[in-house]
């Protein structure tokens, strides 16, 4: 079985690919989309693990994730930026839909501040 360090230690991988990403010029939004949606998921994961709540393996649920670890955990409430990612990766990947217009460093910036909110709740071992 997965741990919620291991899930934490993906999303912290995807998230290096979101830095070198959002720096090339012009940004490689096909990275950024599909491995900030991917950082962002795995810390979602991770969290939930960590407080013991059992994970569905698919997007909607784990946005529900976000918002029910937002209310009861007071983490971010970052279901409507997995929602962007989503839909950015399948612009960038599908051409045929239109995606969110994000900025690239503040949203490098949320998905890292995320990851780094669980990495403390999971070091501090607070499961409460």
């Amino acid at each position: 079985m997965v741990s919620a360090t291991d899930k934490l230690k993906l999303a912290k991988r995807h998230l290096e690919r979101i830095q070198a990403a959002c720096w090339k010029d012009p940004v490689d939004w096909a990275d950024f989309s599909i491995y900030g949606f991917y950082a962002l998921e795995a810390a979602v994961d991770a969290a939930c693990l960590h407080y013991g709540t059992i994970i569905e393996k698919r997007h909607p649920a784990r946005a529900a994730a976000a918002e029910k670890l937002a209310v009861e955990h007071q983490l971010e409430d970052v279901a409507g930026l997995l929602f962007d990612l989503n839909e950015l990766r399948k612009s960038v990947s599908y051409g045929d839909v239109e995606g969110p217009e994000l900025a690239a460093e503040e949203t490098a910036g949320r998905i890292e501040s995320y990851i780094n909110a669980v990495a403390n709740l999971i070091e501090s071992g607070n499961s409460s």
